[in-house]
């Protein structure tokens, strides 16, 4: 950890985490970073990808560079152990976005039956463009009528046993694309003689699917597996994500542009400081609420507070910072820093991308580490169940349980840097639209005109292999100074944020096309479109895109980016955008390169397959240059 301490820009170019960093040496802190260096060396083994434990006869290993066994004991190769690893990799990613999608599903059904009155309907008019797409009459029917019905089909994705695609992927998936991997599957049967599917036909039917052929002794053909791999990620990006999305949008209401401040100077030193992480707005909405109301404020007055200041990190920070204006105190890597602060009296966590050490940090202070969901339980946590039928009452008792703490804090310990940004953010489809004037044309035209070259998403977490936030803000200002508007969601998004890329200042970093386009829309050259399920919403924008022109979506000079990326749903997403027909972009490398074979089929035969394709880059600049190259390649193929 020589390196790190004594150089704290080899960990983070954020100079609120390089301030906390230093307090986290001289305390002895443990963080990520140190943990990571304890973690030297990493299993070579497990980058490569050819590492095999699936059966007690292991665990077994293959060498491709060496001169070691070439199978395992059951014979599986090398690349079929690469394969059936990123197989479960994409099946748990699928399954954690869909699982939070099945949620929302259920609460509105809920709230259309009446069950749960502690929510409504926030969004009406997104409910009917919903039911509208999905073919659910609307004409004469009360709101609750239509939301049981938009419910239903919703449900249905996710266990349907029929052998149709799911009703959300038909419905909103553009026609061209559709089409394209309806007859994918057509061409691998008669070539194979195997049914080999792409569309998927319910949500949980293709992770159980994946865990089934990965158990010993099922499928070994790694282009069988990778194919599955695809229909899962792709039942996550336009299922349970798109699910999470849409629905979230109608019970919570559509998020508006808005500018919100971002980085742990939205710590209040005179206030409750309630920090939510993690990912399900269903809860930290409800946090955020019921901290606004009488009984909260005269509690948090009562104890010398001036009053209860909710903030964010992670994609639940994302949710509240797009729907009501929350500040962001940081991304994924800036949770244990918070705890350091010595200002944060409860950090209340759903599930997903939360650290379990940040339970004993907490401990080191008066901070509440409170847990929330039976799926994210953490020994040294205090855990408060939260029951959506019951939200009021269990957001108001955790918002108590916060205020309860804050007498005990020790002023001598607190230290909030004092740096924020300013974002403008909530730039749904909708929102891109309304702006554009209601119809994709205007950005059609940009596009064609050349002002804007095209538009390349970026996504992802923090991964302490990248130095945090360089990657994402590097690769982001080279993009948008080449006339390459940006757009993206998850701890990508908190970085841009709080580095001031999401500023209307921003634009005097673009190109001369692209500032111009923002100085007419009085819009930054960076956009933000929520969490990381609101990928789904990237998507969005590309159907229409493509729609509107009659194109697929590999036509279009789009491509993607997840260059700091760490978890399995990072591998569903860029999976689903690779079967979407989008390029993607990959750093760290994916535990694929011990397989030859997989790696062909996904960084060379899927560009003529899916017309989407992922390539692994280290240098930002090289990554721009790519990713414009890929661009000018697709306008050419358009003639534009």
């Amino acid at each position: 950890m020589d390196q790190a301490r004594n150089g704290h820009d080899s960990r983070s170019i954020d100079p609120a985490a390089k301030e906390m960093l230093r307090i986290a040496d001289r305390e002895g802190y443990a963080t990520i970073w140190e943990r990571y260096e304890q973690q030297q060396p990493q299993c070579s083994y497990g980058q490569l990808g050819t590492c095999c434990r699936i059966c007690s006869m292991g665990p077994c290993r293959i060498d491709p560079f060496g001169d070691g066994p070439t199978r395992g004991v059951c014979g599986a190769t090398a690349d079929t152990m690469v394969a059936r690893n990123l197989a479960r990799m994409a099946a748990v990613g699928s399954s954690s976005h869909s699982d939070h999608g099945r949620k929302v599903a259920l609460l509105l059904k809920a709230v259309a039956n009446g069950s749960n009155t502690d929510y409504h309907i926030a969004d009406p008019d997104k409910l009917t463009a919903v039911a509208e797409r999905l073919g659910i009459p609307t004409a004469g029917r009360s709101t609750a009528e239509i939301a049981g019905d938009v419910a239903a089909v919703a449900i249905d994705c996710f266990g349907n046993q029929g052998e149709e695609p799911i009703v959300f992927m038909e419905k909103y998936m553009p026609k061209k694309r559709f089409q394209r991997l309806r007859e994918l599957e057509e061409t691998l049967y008669r070539t194979t003689g195997a049914k080999t599917g792409l569309l998927p036909r319910a949500i949980d039917r293709e992770a159980v699917d994946i865990l089934h052929r990965t158990h010993f002794g099922c499928d070994h053909d790694p282009l069988s597996l990778v194919a599955q791999s695809v229909r899962c990620s792709l039942s996550d990006g336009w299922g349970g994500s798109l699910i999470a999305t849409e629905l979230q949008d109608i019970l919570l209401g559509s998020p508006i542009i808005r500018p919100v401040k971002a980085n742990l100077g939205v710590l209040e030193a005179e206030s409750v400081n309630v920090v939510v992480h993690g990912h399900e707005p269903i809860l930290s909405a409800k946090v955020v609420e019921m901290a606004q109301s009488p009984e909260c404020r005269a509690a948090a007055e009562a104890v010398g507070a001036k009053r209860v200041n909710v903030v964010g990190l992670c994609c639940t920070g994302n949710e509240v910072l797009l729907r009501q204006g929350v500040g962001m105190a940081g991304n994924e890597s800036h949770s244990e820093l918070a705890i350091m602060t010595g200002a944060v009296d409860a950090m209340v966590v759903d599930v997903q991308c939360i650290y379990p050490a940040l339970a004993d940090l907490a401990s080191c202070f008066h901070t509440k580490f409170v847990t929330t969901s039976e799926q994210a339980k953490i020994p040294g946590a205090l855990h408060i169940q939260f029951e959506e039928h019951e939200a009021d009452a269990i957001a108001t008792r955790i918002i108590k349980t916060a205020i309860d703490a804050f007498p005990n804090r020790n002023k001598a310990r607190v230290y909030i840097p004092q740096h924020t940004s300013t974002a403008i953010v909530g730039f749904t489809v909708e929102e891109i639209l309304k702006a554009l004037g209601g119809t994709p044309q205007p950005l059609i035209d940009l596009i064609v005109t050349g002002t804007i070259k095209g538009v390349a998403g970026i996504v992802g977490c923090n991964n302490v292999k990248v130095q945090q936030d360089f990657f994402h803000r590097t690769l982001t200002e080279e993009l948008i100074k080449r006339d390459i508007l940006v757009i993206g969601t998850g701890c990508w998004a908190i970085a841009a944020a709080k580095s001031g890329l999401m500023d209307l200042p921003a634009r005097e970093l673009a190109g001369p096309g692209l500032q111009a386009v923002c100085g007419q829309l009085g819009i930054p050259p960076v956009l933000h479109m929520g969490s990381c399920v609101d990928c789904s919403r990237m998507l969005n924008l590309a159907g229409a895109l493509a729609d509107h022109l009659q194109v697929d979506i590999s036509d279009l000079p789009l491509v993607g980016s997840a260059p700091e990326w760490t978890t399995e749903k990072a591998v569903a997403i860029g999976t689903y955008f690779v079967g979407s027909g989008i390029p993607v972009h990959l750093w760290p490398l994916p535990p694929i390169l011990g397989g030859p074979q997989v790696t062909k089929i996904l960084t060379s035969d899927a560009k003529d397959v899916l017309g989407g394709w992922f390539f692994v880059e280290e240098d930002p600049k090289a990554t721009a240059d790519r990713m414009e190259q890929i661009i000018m390649e697709r306008r050419a193929a358009l003639g534009i």
